[in-house]
């Protein structure tokens, strides 16, 4: 794998992790939620509009992707309101590289070399390091059940994404088109919430949008690393996100301890070199 595509990977991990930082210490975060997707739409649209259409064969899975994608916004929602950010996240994405590995492998056809499993396994240890104590001293039932569901449906429009994408002849008309389509989601939760989105300050609409377009901003990235790399290597890669979110979550929510964030953050950094070297 190339430096600039690791680097690419890279940067839409931190990205990942600001907007999920967002979300969690928003005080509504279903409604939150809902002006995240709404913050793809309004750019998607604008995308969709001058841009050619993807191809017919890439559509099933822009729509299969925008079924998930419901998923993961409620699984996601749920998980905030019953663990700590270091908590939910190395849960909720320890578990996807091996996931999205194995689908690849089963609906797409890829095959890693074992040293690129290798690099997957260890920055899987260093995602539950980085919030290990949290871990061992118990995670709540709901927040390790949506935890868990979050993480399976991060696996699963992984790799439908990964697949489509490659289908579309255009990363951008699939990623503009995906994004329009978070209009289902926003328009959901807007009914849902209508009356708490009349009476929202304009600062919990600006961050919600402005965390909608970096989540957009950070899944066009992986979109576009994907037509270069295997699914399960850019997966375990943006993983490194948890890394993020764990400094942000020690840094401004105080939760945990600076030296285990370090180990992990070594332990993620050989896991992309093997990966990286590996491909």
């Amino acid at each position: 794998m190339t430096l600039p595509v690791i680097a690419i990977i890279l940067s839409a991990a931190l990205l990942h992790a600001l907007w999920n930082a967002i979300v969690k210490t928003a005080a509504d975060r279903t409604t939150t939620l809902g002006l995240v997707a709404f913050g793809h739409v309004v750019p998607g649209a604008a995308m969709a509009a001058v841009l050619p259409l993807p191809s017919a064969e890439s559509f099933p899975f822009i729509l299969g992707s925008t079924v998930v994608h419901f998923g993961y916004y409620y699984m996601l929602g749920r998980a905030y309101q019953h663990g700590d950010l270091s908590v939910v996240y190395p849960i909720a994405r320890g578990i996807v590289p091996a996931l999205v590995a194995i689908w690849a492998m089963a609906f797409a056809g890829e095959t890693l070399p074992l040293q690129a499993w290798a690099g997957i396994a260890v920055i899987a240890i260093g995602i539950q390091l980085s919030s290990w104590k949290a871990l061992r001293s118990g995670v709540g039932r709901p927040a390790l059940a949506f935890a868990v569901g979050t993480g399976v449906c991060i696996s699963i429009y992984s790799v439908v994404d990964g697949i489509g994408v490659r289908l579309s002849e255009n990363t951008l008309s699939y990623w503009a088109w995906g994004a329009l389509l978070h209009v289902f989601i926003a328009g959901f939760v807007a009914l849902r919430r209508r009356r708490t989105l009349a009476a929202l300050p304009g600062r919990t609409w600006a961050l919600g949008i402005a965390g909608g377009l970096v989540s957009m901003i950070a899944y066009g990235l992986v979109l576009y690393a994907k037509n270069f790399a295997p699914l399960g290597a850019v997966s375990a890669l943006r993983e490194t996100s948890v890394i993020f979110a764990a400094l942000i979550g020690f840094v401004f929510l105080k939760e945990g301890n600076w030296m285990r964030r370090l180990g992990s953050a070594v332990l993620m950094a050989v896991g992309v070199a093997l990966i990286g070297t590996g491909i």
